[in-house]
């Protein structure tokens, strides 16, 4: 399938590694101007030379003045789709996770996003045609007792999207959030990997994936290339009718485990 990508510009924020790695290269196969991000010097450049892809930029969008150095970045260009990829789970509890922690999760889940929405969002009105697509995952619906802070603010960037969705009607511009569950990572991975050698369950990923992934109805886990394709297609003109969506990818899971 053509999704009729080419000829459009891609910012995908935090693809200097992880699944915003593999969405950059997804984009790019697909015929995209694709935008590597990291958040410190050298990130951006080294992923670009492990893909073979992309252009580097860089900017700490945990804040004004790092935002504002990307946006500077990309002055030239005309960002047609933003891949709000960028996020982190830092862990924490009830008990420990000071006020601190909390601003510091939204700033990393919720306004690193909505710095680069605010930013880039006249050009794509002013064109008629944009794509923003937020990365969110399972959680922001279905929260776990543990890291309280990180699904609360990432239940924060699924409200944004709806508010924004609303914001944008008519206008030509498409918004939707990503949530995935669990992703095969090479941590994740690792991981497993490890815990199931300890419990008996086998030696190789093939034996140990279906007692890894017992609470997924499909038996297995989703992998980032999955991810990748769902973001390329909402990505793309024939997406047009998804709007203000929360599309979950996430093997077909009912409910959360703690």
């Amino acid at each position: 399938m053509d999704l009729n990508l080419t000829g459009k510009c891609a910012l995908v924020t935090g693809s200097y590694r992880g699944t915003g790695m593999i969405i950059a290269q997804c984009l790019a196969r697909e015929g995209a101007r694709v935008l590597v991000h990291g958040l410190k010097a050298g990130q951006a450049e080294a992923a670009v030379e492990q893909l073979g892809l992309g252009e580097p930029v860089t900017g700490d969008i945990t804040n004004d003045d790092g935002a504002a150095q990307l946006i500077n970045q990309m002055a030239g260009s005309h960002i047609d789709v933003l891949v709000n990829n960028y996020g982190t789970a830092d862990a924490g509890s009830w008990e420990t996770s000071s006020s601190d922690e909390w601003v510091v999760a939204y700033q990393k889940n919720v306004l690193s996003a909505q710095r680069l929405i605010t930013s880039l969002l006249p050009a794509m009105r002013d064109a008629g045609w944009g794509r923003i697509i937020n990365l969110g995952t399972i959680g922001s619906t279905r929260p776990n007792a543990r890291n309280p802070q990180y699904y609360a603010s990432k239940g924060a960037l699924a409200t944004m999207t709806v508010s924004l969705a609303k914001e944008l009607a008519a206008s030509g511009v498409r918004v939707n959030l990503v949530s995935p569950g669990i992703i095969l990572t090479p941590e994740v991975e690792a991981a497993y990997l490890a815990r199931g050698q300890r419990k008996g369950w086998g030696s190789t990923w093939d034996e140990i994936e279906p007692h890894a992934a017992r609470d997924i109805p499909i038996g297995r886990i989703t992998r980032r290339e999955e991810v990748a394709s769902l973001v390329a297609y909402l990505a793309s003109p024939l997406a047009d009718a998804i709007h203000g969506q929360n599309i979950k990818i996430d093997g077909g899971i009912l409910d959360i485990v703690s």
